[in-house]
């Protein structure tokens, strides 16, 4: 995420601390919303792939594409609502990841 993408996050935060707080249960399901999230692209690939007999196909990639995104800003949310420094923190694990060896 670029600096511009952390600052809309920083203020996604901020509104939602306005009209939630941040005591541990707002932080709980600001959490929770990944799963939320999660199973919304879950949806959209069965819909995309057309599993369900009885619904056809509903969705497109376009749309689980747009469900990663909605799970990628709530776990930056979330991220950004838990650490001070939530850009240094994601830029260390993907330090770690990109470290890590890779067997083919």
């Amino acid at each position: 995420m670029t600096t511009d993408h952390w600052t809309t996050i920083r203020s996604l935060v901020t509104w939602l601390d306005q009209q939630n707080g941040r005591d541990q249960q707002e932080i709980t399901l600001r959490l929770l919303k990944l799963t939320e999230e999660s199973g919304e692209v879950a949806q959209a690939w069965i819909g995309t792939t057309g599993q369900n007999p009885r619904k056809g196909t509903t969705h497109s990639v376009e749309d689980v594409a747009d469900e990663l995104c909605d799970v990628i800003v709530t776990a930056a949310v979330a991220l950004a609502s838990l650490v001070d420094d939530p850009a240094g923190h994601l830029n260390t694990k993907l330090r770690r990841i990109a470290g890590r060896p890779r067997t083919p």
